[in-house]
């Protein structure tokens, strides 16, 4: 989207967000509009696969992960079930508990998503949780306590952070809600669309492009009135906006 302006979609039969951002990344390309330089997006496509394709593809990706915002928050930090609130040896690649025992490394691991991409994890254990009296706080296994940690993850989370926390990238992402959120709220809200009514995915495109083209052109005649100077009683002379195609893409 951009501007408000419905500029291409794609219809997915997915269960999640996350797995439909590279696809419709693709299909982008595929067209005849330019590839664009910076996307926005939010916290559901915030993955592992989806910022490396971001890295690949050389585009900024501005995405938080799932956790994004909880962690600013100060029950999170103080939350010891979170072992990113624990002291980390890095020489010797271990991790203490709150209660001052400690959890070593114990092997690599690897996860395969229902995507075929597949994660690298590394595994600590703790040395003993037996009669801990924090262990109810910590987890719910019966067993010793274990960490599961994804370093390629953890390091672009930090990097999505990083960017997410600076003044002028919090802007344009902030802008999101604006140029996203209004859209859908206009379709389901005021044009009633609430539903498909056809089945199959070919027919769902066509009818989901009849519906965005229509959004398109109320849009346009929505300008065109501002522009003319003919605005009803509840338009402000501040209302007129400059539109600059800026070649980025929101989620």
């Amino acid at each position: 989207m951009e501007n408000q302006f419905v500029l291409f979609y794609t219809i997915h039969q997915r269960p999640t967000d996350t797995r439909c951002f590279k696809p419709h990344l693709e299909a982008w390309r595929n067209t005849s509009l330019p590839f664009p330089k910076k996307v926005i997006a939010h916290a559901g496509y915030g993955s592992e696969e989806n910022y490396l394709y971001s890295l690949e593809e050389e585009f900024e990706a501005f995405i938080p992960y799932t956790t994004f915002l909880k962690e600013q928050k100060r029950t999170y930090k103080k939350d010891i079930r979170h072992a990113s609130n624990w002291a980390y040896a890095e020489q010797k690649d271990e991790y203490t508990c709150p209660n001052n025992r400690k959890v070593l490394f114990k092997c690599y691991s690897k996860r395969t998503d229902k995507s075929g991409f597949t994660r690298d994890i590394k595994i600590y254990k703790c040395e003993d949780c037996f009669e801990c009296p924090l262990k109810i706080q910590c987890t719910k296994g019966t067993g010793n306590r274990q960490v599961h940690y994804n370093p390629v993850y953890e390091e672009l989370k930090e990097k999505a952070k990083r960017s997410l926390w600076s003044e002028s990238n919090a802007q344009i992402y902030a802008h999101r809600k604006i140029e996203v959120e209004s859209v859908f709220g206009h379709i389901k809200g005021n044009r009633l669309f609430r539903g498909f009514s056809l089945r199959g995915l070919a027919k769902i495109q066509t009818e989901f492009g009849i519906v965005a083209m229509a959004h398109n052109f109320l849009k346009v005649a929505g300008l065109r009135q501002l522009l003319s100077g003919k605005r009803t009683r509840n338009q402000k002379s501040g209302d007129e906006k400059q539109f600059v195609f800026r070649r980025l893409i929101l989620f």
